[in-house]
């Protein structure tokens, strides 16, 4: 199968982003049947230096001839000052992946530069302009952290992850968590300011990787967490989290239902010229409308691709 645009699958639902290491065809080919809604095919942490430029040979020819179905097929690329950032940029724009995960950027201009060039390949190829998106992993260094809401600025992200790890070993931190598993003040202030920055960007915010895979019940627990607070996804590295963590960030029946009797109550509300109401007895306003109708959205979405 050859591709003249990106496919692409789940663009707009990410609830689970599965890490997938270049190179290993045994691992992409049980990957392809996982119920992940995007795939991130890894160049970088996953794959030793000697290595490097045969996964990239292989995830070219991964993503050439494997029709990914309903999965966004993204690849994360090696930073740009490594030996094999650009040319990662340049032979995987050439099979027009849905987007680029980029690891270790630390301001806007990182971005814009590669940005920049992308657009060249997109329009060699008749693609729009802007149509492979960038989902950054945008706090592996400190001075990211800060930089946050300036690299949303870029068109191209439409998605922001974090990382503990890279920016603990920045840190010279000793410990991530505290002895009930929770993320240390600073690592949660980290946390939160992805979160703030993704929505404030009109990006999607994506939470980190959970790393203790035999722990179910400290994912649930961080997943149901995540997206409480607002988070749309998270990324994986097992297959047995994806589950998990597919069904943190899916709507409830009962929330699909209160959300569609809180959008008829609006309408009915607002006929009689009212836009603040008592409903199940708890006022509500406009930011429980606004709420109600992203849970009719993803419920939506999931419905369609189900069909």
């Amino acid at each position: 199968m050859t591709k003249s645009q990106p496919s692409k699958g789940a663009k707009g639902l990410r609830r689970s982003l599965h890490f997938v290491p270049g190179g290993n065809d045994r691992m992409f080919e049980k990957a392809l049947a996982l119920p992940a809604d995007s795939l991130i095919l890894d160049l970088e942490d996953s794959v030793i230096p000697e290595n490097k430029e045969a996964a990239r040979e292989h995830v070219c020819h991964w993503i050439n001839e494997t029709d990914f179905g309903t999965q966004e097929c993204l690849v994360r690329i090696n930073p740009q000052d490594t030996p094999w950032g650009r040319d990662d940029l340049a032979a995987i724009m050439e099979v027009l992946p849905d987007g680029l995960v980029l690891p270790k950027v630390a301001s806007r201009a990182d971005v814009d530069v590669i940005d920049e060039m992308m657009t060249p390949v997109e329009q060699a190829h008749d693609v729009e302009a802007g149509s492979i998106s960038l989902l950054l992993i945008g706090t592996e260094v400190p001075e990211a952290v800060f930089n946050l809401p300036e690299m949303t600025k870029n068109a191209r992200v439409d998605a922001i992850t974090w990382g503990a790890e890279d920016l603990s070993g920045a840190l010279g931190a000793k410990a991530k968590r505290d002895e009930q598993g929770n993320y240390l003040e600073v690592f949660s202030y980290v946390r939160s300011t992805c979160l703030l920055s993704a929505v404030a960007g009109g990006a999607q915010p994506i939470d980190a990787v959970y790393v203790d895979i035999k722990n179910t019940a400290g994912l649930v627990r961080e997943s149901k967490m995540a997206a409480d607070m607002g988070y749309t996804g998270k990324i994986t590295i097992h297959p047995t989290q994806i589950e998990i963590v597919n069904d943190a960030f899916t709507p409830t029946d009962a929330e699909i239902s209160e959300a569609a009797e809180l959008i008829q109550a609006f309408k009915d509300q607002q006929a009689a010229g009212k836009m603040a109401f008592s409903f199940k007895g708890q006022m509500v306003d406009v930011p429980h409308l606004t709420r109600a109708r992203k849970i009719m959205a993803i419920a939506a979405h999931i419905s369609a691709l189900a069909s």
